[in-house]
């Protein structure tokens, strides 16, 4: 245990030295404008494929709001058709109940003149 414990603390010393020694400037001022132009060039990237994301779910929500609009013209026609239906059937059934409300009469009528006559 004693032989870990020493083990540790020289990691520790040894860890301190080299955080302590000065880096090497020259070669991190060479990479730096290089690490720069890729960084904005990354950010550029990112950016550009964040547009496109957007620009397509735009899309998307656009198709999805001009189907839900023609659904709603397509019920809207549909409806009007089934009112269409409906108001020329109820102008049929008046016709026929007309009709046989007259036929009634007229057979009434027949029968009283045939009674009358008899």
């Amino acid at each position: 245990m004693q032989k870990v414990i020493a083990t540790l603390i020289a990691g520790l010393f040894a860890t301190s030295v080299f955080a302590q020694t000065a880096p090497a400037t020259p070669a991190k001022a060479a990479a730096a404008p290089a690490v720069a132009k890729a960084a904005a060039k990354e950010d550029k990237a990112v950016a550009k494929a964040d547009a496109k994301e957007m620009k397509a779910d735009a899309k998307a929500d656009a198709k999805v709001v001009k189907a839900n609009a023609d659904a709603t013209a397509d019920v809207a026609v549909a409806k009007a058709d089934a009112h269409k239906a409906k108001a020329k059937a109820h102008k049929k059934s008046t016709k026929a109940k007309a009709a046989a409300a007259e036929a009634k009469t007229s057979a009434m009528a027949d029968a009283k003149k045939d009674a009358a006559t008899k």
